[in-house]
């Protein structure tokens, strides 16, 4: 008899050991579908380890797979594996494959808000939350909530909501909270009258919160880390039950995540954590990528793990990634590599114009690409530039969805203008006037009023129209330059003088406008077939953790990526740099890039340069194709610079000129090199 057969008859000799055949079989087939480096990852013994999986590695494999091992061949319960993800999504698809591997279910896996609420929510019942003025029963406010709170607390103290905008300081509370800060902290550390005022309302909204037996988002993790901290029995509870925690996506923690981790496995030191330095993209949320590297600090014997097998894109794709964000010297970069070789080159395509961009990414895809429109990802640095692609994907009769945004005609700011906008031409319209009601009846007088005074031919022309309507209103004083959101706001209302600029006449502009809104300018016939099969539409920030087999990246210009508000930072560079790398990342087979040569941005046509990050891509990489038809925007464009001048005005000193006034250098790029280089004197550099 051989080996084989003398193993067989052994094990199905009783049923225990059959089992034992049939769960080693299981791994071994579970770790068989690994590569080396995955399979020495999942491996790990006891002890810290830090795992830097690179896009497309298969690090969601690695985790749950991980997880298997633990339950099946480790022996320890599911119940005591505490599995940390970032999305509900990404944590409902972890569950589901290790109850597939495993049969079991993780009663603790979710993300850290949804852990710590669960935590919470246990030891309320116990009472241990009455310290923290809170029962068995609290509720937790969502960020609605959390802004009709603030904002009920203004005018409970004749706050002026125009000063401060309530958004505004409702997002430094929140950064305070991440940052583990009280109010009696952020008072000493304020540095400024916004600040000061933060501080005020961060006091009356910790006790309202308190008083209705409430909590937030954000409270969810600092209490707990608190009632771990305070606590020492509950510590030594939860250190001993989460014998092994695993972390996904650790490059997006923030701070009192990062602290709530080390706290949880401090006696066990059982931490498994996941990350990759270059896709850490969320540092306006908090987010530090540096808590990659503080684990090393921390964790003196920690073991590190690279996954740099890609298993999605081709291997120009991972060169041109690797050679823009190698820029980086802030972080570990990993080299990226695959068996899948592929000799296509990256596209680039320039064209004079924003709206000649969309037009020819429009034709590119209504020519290729028609029948597999759900294979193809648009992404783009800002969602104000989806506007252009809506309307060349209309005429071309392209369907398409937008994902993590609103379509730009759908977005509450443009609705409200486009509201007065026909008012302006019917007083009768009922839905218009109804919107208009709502967003204040003092607005709505001061419009009549400025109407009942105003020449048609102001009214006719498109910009001078919409910016009547600005002033009369006060419009703009809804929002705050100083608001990530506002400002985002603030772009659309841009982008609709972008717009007003090609049409002659307000009406047309309206009629126009209705017809793309209702799909006119789209075969419905061909929109009914294949539902799915739309082109998607998303930011970058959207499409992490997502792949494509085409895709665009659009709008590949200095200004937008990077953006314009982060160009004079060199943290705030890197970080535009990696989301250059996300999104190159989440091309399969194709990917293009494209860029204009000139763009209307702040009521002006300025010429644009190529973004760094094409520049740092090899050359031999790419194929570039140029374009620079006339488009009839750029035949009939306007200056419609009294929009931001008007904006300007209202909010910022004369004496003090915002940004976007001041006076805007067009250079070419060989100029441009020569000055750097101490080639060109500036006198010459300034007369060119």
């Amino acid at each position: 008899m051989n080996l084989f057969g003398k193993i067989w008859r052994f094990y199905t000799s009783d049923t225990s050991n059959y089992a034992k055949m049939t769960l080693v079989l299981e791994i071994a087939e579970l770790l068989n579908e690994l590569n080396p480096e995955q399979r020495k990852a999942v491996l790990h013994q006891d002890g810290p380890a830090i795992v830097l999986a690179g896009a497309g590695s298969g690090k969601t494999r690695v985790l749950t797979t991980r997880v298997a091992y633990l339950i099946k061949e480790r022996k320890v319960p599911a119940s005591n594996i505490l599995l940390v993800t970032f999305t509900n999504k990404a944590a409902a698809e972890m569950q589901k494959r290790v109850f597939e591997f495993t049969g079991q279910k993780l009663p603790f896996s979710g993300t850290f808000h949804s852990l710590s609420a669960k935590i919470l929510r246990i030891e309320a019942a116990k009472g241990h939350l009455e310290k923290f003025g809170l029962n068995s029963n609290f509720t937790i406010y969502d960020s609605d909530d959390q802004l009709s709170l603030i904002k009920n607390i203004y005018k409970t103290n004749g706050y002026d909501v125009s000063k401060y905008k309530p958004q505004v300081v409702k997002s430094k509370i929140s950064s305070a909270k991440n940052e583990m800060i009280s109010p009696d902290e952020y008072k000493d550390m304020a540095k400024d009258g916004l600040q000061l005022f933060a501080t005020k309302i961060y006091k009356s909204y910790e006790k309202r919160l308190r008083t209705e037996n409430a909590v937030d988002f954000d409270d969810l993790l600092l209490i707990c880390y608190k009632l771990l901290t305070e606590n020492e029995d509950l510590r030594t509870k939860y250190q001993n039950k989460f014998q092994h925690v695993l972390v996904d996506e650790f490059q997006d923690t923030n701070q009192v995540q990062y602290f709530l981790t080390k706290i949880l496995v401090a006696k066990k030191n059982n931490l498994f954590a996941v990350g990759d330095f270059s896709q850490s993209i969320y540092a306006w949320r908090g987010a530090d990528y540096r808590n990659l590297e503080r684990l090393s600090r921390d964790f003196k014997d920690i073991a590190e793990y690279r996954l740099e097998r890609n298993y999605r894109s081709t291997q120009n794709i991972l060169d041109a990634a690797t050679s823009v964000i190698s820029n980086n010297l802030s972080h570990p970069v990993l080299e990226l590599w695959t068996d899948q070789t592929s000799e296509e080159k990256l596209e680039v395509y320039e064209t004079s114009s924003g709206e000649l961009e969309a037009e020819k990414i429009a034709t590119i895809i209504k020519e290729k690409y028609t029948d597999q429109l759900k294979n193809i990802a648009l992404l783009y640095r800002t969602n104000v530039q989806s506007r252009t692609f809506e309307e060349a994907f209309m005429r071309r009769q392209l369907p398409y969805k937008i994902v993590g945004g609103t379509k730009f005609y759908e977005r509450t700011e443009i609705k409200d203008i486009l509201a007065y906008l026909r008012l302006c031409f019917n007083s009768l319209d009922s839905p218009s006037r109804e919107r208009a009601t709502k967003i204040g009846k003092r607005r709505l007088e001061k419009l009549e009023q400025w109407l009942a005074k105003t020449d048609r031919q102001i009214l006719e022309n498109p910009s001078s129209c919409l910016q009547g309507i600005l002033e009369s209103t006060n419009y703009l004083e809804k929002y705050d330059q100083k608001d990530p959101e506002d400002v985002a706001r603030l772009d659309n209302i841009q982008e609709l003088f972008n717009v007003a600029s090609r049409f002659d006449n307000t009406v047309a502009l309206l009629e126009n406008i209705a017809l793309v809104q209702d799909g006119y300018l789209a075969n419905e016939n061909n929109l009914a077939v294949g539902e799915e099969n739309k082109i998607t539409m998303m930011s970058l920030h959207s499409a992490k953790g997502l792949e494509f087999p085409i895709v665009f990246m659009v709008g590949m210009e200095e200004g937008l990526l990077p953006h314009s508000r982060a160009i004079l930072e060199e943290n705030e560079i890197e970080e535009e740099r990696r989301l250059c790398y996300v999104g190159i990342t989440r091309a399969k087979e194709k990917l293009y890039f494209s860029y204009a040569r000139s763009r209307f941005t702040y009521g002006y046509s300025s010429n644009s340069m190529p973004s760094r990050f094409l520049s740092e891509i090899d050359q031999k990489l790419l194929k570039m194709n140029r374009s620079f038809e006339q488009s009839n925007s750029q035949n009939n464009q306007r200056n419609y610079g009294n929009y931001n001048n008007y904006y300007a005005k209202k909010q910022t000193p004369k004496t003090e000129p915002t940004r976007d006034q001041k006076i805007r250098l067009v250079v070419d790029e060989d100029s441009l090199d020569a000055l750097l280089n101490d080639e060109l004197d500036i006198r010459e550099f300034l007369r060119k």
